[in-house]
């Protein structure tokens, strides 16, 4: 993957760069960002958006969690989650255009 007259990245960059991808890659995934990428909701919120089981959800808040994508608040018993990597929003955001061509 080189860019320009840059030089090609190194094994270790390239493994990040696939894994943030791979964490990407599911459409789940990206209707939960989709959802928070303006402002924090709660799990409750997400899952009303989605349409999806609170199991599922939260387990796909985990994973976007881990890898640095989503941030996780709670206040009270209540837990918001927004975006953490603004740059995951602006790359779905650029396929996105591509995509609705």
């Amino acid at each position: 993957m080189q860019v320009k007259n840059n030089p090609p990245l190194p094994p270790e960059c390239l493994e990040r760069i696939a894994a943030r991808f791979k964490v990407l890659g599911e459409p789940m995934r990206l209707r939960i960002l989709q959802t928070v990428c303006k402002e924090p909701h709660s799990v409750n919120d997400i899952v009303a958006a989605t349409g999806s089981t609170q199991a599922n959800v939260s387990k796909h808040l985990s994973l976007l969690t881990a890898a640095g994508v989503l941030q996780r608040e709670k206040d009270g018993q209540r837990v918001f989650y927004g975006v953490k990597d603004k740059l995951a929003v602006k790359l779905c955001e650029l396929v996105r255009a591509q995509v609705m061509e």
